[in-house]
């Protein structure tokens, strides 16, 4: 005997099979609209990587060149250790660089500062070289492909006769320091990288009425936007005694804000802030092809950000007036040669500004039984070693505060 399904029993389940039905197809939407957001989120991610690694040139000349006197150069003494030489270039070539001067169709250091990052990216230890100091330029080749002769000569005339590979040679032969990468960068681009971060707070002890510069600032705390940055690093003659040395301690002071400005702002963290910081610090920015993608220069720096401020350090070489014309330097010898020599071999570099530094010895009377200190009564004390506290060298750190 058949059954008969009783009244709305055949609707009910007609209308679960309905709804499974929705159900199912919604799920098919959703999917196609997740895989579709994906996909365009992966365009506009590839997009943005492309344009920012866009904005970097190759450096494939320098390379080249660096290639062809691969055995000469020094060798790396510390595995993950990293020397990269920075050089600001005056190129009055392009709209945005013409208006500093007229194009004379050379290229000269206005700045070079060699930066140390150690091996346990624990430091990083900023050296500006000064542009007159007098130094042995190597043979060169020049951009229309002649050979300049080894020459005595400034060091920015090693920029000016044969670029980056020029200037990291003359570096290397100076320092016998490795230069594992290099970064050139124009006026335009640290302009955008000052604006990119909404200015960067400097301190005025006086005002600047600078018209060369087109500075005119009051005293005290002052923001300053790409345009005024750039006139404040420039400068020189007007500001202070007008030295080329104050102007990089200025240089490194600004360098040391600008650090702390990116660090405290939040702006690796947040991709809204992050984005216009990268576009801009890529923008006119010339590396050696290892550091020519954003993926290069993510690799070199995503260990910086852990670093503690005071040990972002920033110093000059120690030099002193050149014997034969006051207008020029010369090294301060053996202490330029034992901040190299820590540079080289990855040792602590310590920095302190003008006031008092110790320089009394420390002495360790070392014992057999393994006990230190002079008071120790056994018989068998071994004669005290005294042991010299690593050199300390004129500078400042990201972490001071240059209003105090």
């Amino acid at each position: 005997m058949g059954y008969r399904v009783g009244p709305g029993v055949g609707a009910s389940a007609s209308g679960r099979g309905l709804a499974r039905r929705r159900r199912r197809r919604w799920v098919r939407i959703t999917a196609f609209g997740v895989t579709a957001l994906l996909v365009v989120a992966g365009g506009v991610g590839w997009a943005v990587y492309a344009k920012l690694s866009g904005n970097i040139t190759a450096d494939e000349a320098a390379a080249a060149e660096l290639a062809r006197y691969d055995k000469e150069r020094p060798t790396s003494l510390v595995k993950d250790a990293r020397n990269i030489l920075l050089i600001g270039s005056d190129s009055r070539a392009g709209t945005d660089n013409a208006r500093y001067g007229r194009d004379s169709g050379t290229e000269r250091s206005d700045t070079a500062i060699l930066l140390h990052l150690s091996g346990g990216r624990g430091s990083a230890t900023a050296v500006s070289l000064p542009r007159d100091l007098m130094v042995d330029l190597p043979g060169c080749r020049r951009p229309d492909g002649s050979r300049s002769a080894p020459r005595f000569a400034m060091f920015n005339q090693a920029f000016q006769l044969g670029g980056s590979a020029c200037t990291i040679r003359t570096v290397e032969k100076l320092t016998d320091i490795r230069v594992d990468h290099h970064v050139v960068v124009d006026f335009h681009g640290f302009k955008k990288m000052v604006d990119a971060v909404d200015g960067v707070e400097v301190c005025l002890r006086e005002p600047i009425d600078d018209r060369a510069a087109k500075l005119r600032l009051p005293a005290g705390r002052v923001t300053l936007n790409g345009e005024q940055a750039l006139g404040y690093v420039r400068a020189r003659k007007t500001l202070g005694d007008g030295s080329d040395t104050e102007r990089m301690e200025r240089q490194q002071r600004f360098l040391g804000a600008l650090v702390n400005k990116v660090r405290s702002n939040d702006v690796l963290l947040n991709p809204a802030k992050l984005y216009p910081v990268l576009d801009a610090a890529t923008s006119s920015l010339t590396t050696d092809p290892e550091l020519a993608s954003l993926r290069g220069l993510y690799e070199l720096v995503r260990g910086l950000r852990d670093i503690p401020m005071e040990q972002v350090q920033f110093l000059t070489v120690p030099r002193e007036s050149y014997t034969y014309d006051a207008n020029r330097d010369q090294l301060v010898e053996p202490a330029a040669e034992r901040l190299f020599e820590r540079l080289r071999t990855d040792a602590p570099v310590v920095v302190e500004g003008n006031g008092p530094r110790s320089s009394a010895p420390l002495r360790l009377a070392d014992t057999r039984d393994g006990s230190y200190g002079d008071s120790h009564p056994g018989p068998y004390r071994r004669p005290s070693v005294t042991v010299s506290p690593p050199p300390t060298f004129r500078g400042n750190t990201a972490a001071e505060d240059t209003c105090e």
